[in-house]
């Protein structure tokens, strides 16, 4: 009966897979190719990375997605991007400083007149919040909420991996083409995707020409959750993975020029900004890796010493 209940939870699963393969799902993402330096007992941060991934992240996401768990002297601390040894304090961090201070803030007490002014953030500060609420981030943004990214990297399936796929996953524009629609006699243009020439889709790009309709105002990824049959004009058990989303492709060769020289590629921009999101969603990684490895070490000596102790001890007791 047992065997039978085994049996039965396994052809369960393996319909409810075919289902959400047939109702598209999202494509497994696979991060770069040369992984991620953070990974593996002994792994760490790739600090340039980190710190040309906060010019992206200020440049290009800010506009949009605030982080309001990280405050700007966080950047300064150990094991973050701009830590610097001559200053243990963060707050005295004259480059930090110099960060927050591009940022203005809204002071905490109104002035004379009873007004708030704005000030130059300091170290101390939260990250400045790109919009006072949630109400007035959906109405900037068609009704979406941008998500806070203090933590998305822990919050995702796949982590950075995800960050990075996403980013570098939208089809490329060229591959859209412009159909006129008549809709209660007035005209209408969609942006539609030939699925069959989109590359990245893998073994889900089928052989033959078939559309994906993009409805107006959002955008398709193939890796971000949902479902994309009821735009799919092709056989509809066998529809691209991912779904839509409010957020347009962001990252473009040379959007940003990075201060170290480093060529801002789209794939470059993509690495360094889910780099310094891994870090600020877990920046005392290196701390716990270091800690973890002394704390093995110290357990597997007084484990050894144990051994020999009762081996000496009980060695003229019979067991």
């Amino acid at each position: 009966m047992k065997t039978f209940r085994i049996l039965a939870a396994g052809l369960m699963g393996l319909a409810f897979a075919g289902l959400a393969h047939a109702a598209g799902g999202s494509k497994h993402p696979h991060g770069p190719e040369e992984g991620w330096p953070f990974e593996g007992v002994t792994g760490q941060f790739d600090k340039a990375s980190v710190q040309r991934g906060y010019q992206v992240y200020k440049q290009v996401c800010s506009s949009c997605h605030g982080m309001k768990l990280m405050s700007y002297r966080n950047l300064g601390e150990p094991g973050g991007p701009f830590y610097d040894p001559a200053y243990p304090n963060p707050n005295d961090n004259p480059f930090v400083k110099a960060l927050a201070a591009e940022n203005e803030v809204m002071n905490a007490t109104p002035n004379d007149t009873g007004e708030y002014d704005y000030r130059p953030a300091m170290p101390a500060d939260r990250f400045r919040a790109p919009f006072p609420n949630d109400a007035a981030a959906r109405a900037a943004n068609g009704g979406a909420l941008p998500p806070d990214l203090s933590v998305m990297v822990k919050a995702r399936h796949y982590g950075a991996d995800y960050i990075f796929d996403l980013m570098t996953g939208y089809p490329d524009p060229t591959l859209f083409e412009d159909r006129e629609v008549q809709e209660n006699g007035e005209t209408l243009y969609q942006k539609v995707l030939d699925v069959s020439k989109f590359e990245k889709l893998g073994d889900y790009r089928p052989e033959h020409t078939s559309y994906l309709v993009q409805p107006a105002g959002q955008y398709y990824n193939p890796y971000m959750a949902g479902d994309t049959t009821p735009n799919y004009e092709g056989d509809p058990r066998h529809a691209p993975p991912g779904g839509f989303l409010a957020m347009a492709p962001q990252l473009t060769d040379g959007r940003v020029e990075y201060t170290d020289g480093t060529e801002a590629t789209a794939e470059q921009m993509a690495y360094d900004v889910a780099q310094f999101l891994a870090w600020a969603s877990e920046p005392k990684l290196e701390a716990r890796k270091r800690t973890g490895l002394a704390t093995m070490a110290f357990l597997l000596i007084l484990t050894t010493l144990l051994w020999f102790s009762y081996k000496q001890i009980w060695r003229k007791v019979e067991h």
